[in-house]
């Protein structure tokens, strides 16, 4: 029986804006999107997201809520992907891009035509507009 991937993302609003990384890797290689990546077997989700920002902007980050989980299944093109996605802060670190980010950058205005996947959505869910 197939199943889902889960994956974790975090909507870091930092200094008036939101925190995007451009994506080093396929699928949306070249577009911005929000920190976040795979669940590995036996984290918890929260851990994920947490980790995953960590490793993609150099942020510490404190999750402050749920924005939504989008589980479409053509979201990614990889295959069937469920993403449970968080609203973070930045509690420390500092803002460098790292693991699969070619850059990472504050955007006060999101630059909606560049971003991978289905991330306009959510952040519009999250109340950018």
């Amino acid at each position: 029986m197939r199943r889902p991937l889960l994956a974790a993302d975090v909507v870091i609003r930092h200094r008036g804006g939101v925190v995007l990384v451009k994506r080093k890797n396929e699928p949306y290689r070249g577009r911005w999107a929000l920190p976040g990546g795979f669940v590995r077997y036996g984290e918890k989700v929260e851990h994920a997201a947490t980790r995953e920002a960590r490793e993609e902007t150099g942020l510490k980050v404190k999750l402050r809520g749920l924005v939504g989980v989008y589980s479409a299944p053509g979201r990614d093109p990889r295959g069937h992907v469920v993403s449970v996605c968080f609203l973070a802060q930045r509690i420390g670190g500092k803002l460098k891009a790292a693991s699969d980010a070619d850059e990472v950058k504050i955007f006060r205005q999101v630059p909606w035509k560049k971003l991978a996947f289905d991330h306009a959505q959510i952040l519009k869910d999250a109340g950018f507009r």
